[in-house]
């Protein structure tokens, strides 16, 4: 390895120190490590240096086909310290100040979609529903006047039949008036028989349900 590709392995890995220390601090914030439970920052700890490594390790591919030197750790470590001593406090308040305008500008967002395009779908929703409230009322209207005005064009139409039911009725003998209405007595009676088996048999059929 020549002179030149340790020159730029050195710097590529002073580089990579500071871009762990930038890629910590950003994971440490994103990840709130107070707010969550020790077995799942355990287990982001450890995806989180593994996929590092595997970007360190690219890195050093790239530079010199990946072989490892002692001095390349001494590297990273001076690129380390070089980030937390010169430029970590100026990327955390840039960090702050980035997520702040995001959750603003996700906030901004969510509150034109809610104006935008859920607001006038629950004001279309309102009016369609409205309009169909509206309209099964006018059918209810419509079926009553309809049904009413039928029936009182039977009852029109019946009035005649009635009458004259009413008229043969008076003028029939006492004797057969006394036999229509025993009649209908007993039809009466085997209505209401039916009706007894009928429940009968719905309360047989309940008991063996159960």
């Amino acid at each position: 390895m020549n002179v030149s590709i340790q020159l730029y392995t050195m710097l590529a890995m002073i580089g990579m120190g500071g871009w762990l220390g930038l890629a910590w601090d950003t994971y440490s914030r994103m990840l709130k490590r107070h707010e969550r439970a020790h077995w799942l920052v355990f287990v982001n700890d450890v995806l989180f240096w593994a996929v590092q490594a595997l970007i360190v390790f690219y890195v050093l591919l790239l530079v010199n086909e990946g072989e490892l030197r002692f001095y390349l750790f001494l590297a990273l470590l001076c690129g380390y310290a070089a980030y937390q001593s010169l430029l970590r406090s100026w990327y955390v308040r840039v960090l702050e100040w980035l997520i702040g305008l995001a959750v603003r500008l996700g906030q901004t967002l969510a509150q034109l979609f809610r104006l935008m395009v859920m607001r006038p779908l629950i004001l279309l929703g309102q009016m369609a529903l409205a309009l169909l409230l509206f309209a099964w009322r006018l059918l209810l209207w419509i079926a009553r006047f309809w049904l009413l005005a039928v029936w009182k064009m039977i009852r029109l139409l019946l009035a005649p039949l009635r009458w004259t039911g009413i008229i043969i009725w008076r003028r029939m003998p006492p004797q057969r008036q006394a036999g229509v209405e025993k009649f209908f007595h007993r039809l009466k009676g085997f209505a209401g028989q039916i009706k007894n088996t009928k429940e009968k048999i719905r309360m047989w059929f309940a008991k063996w349900r159960e």
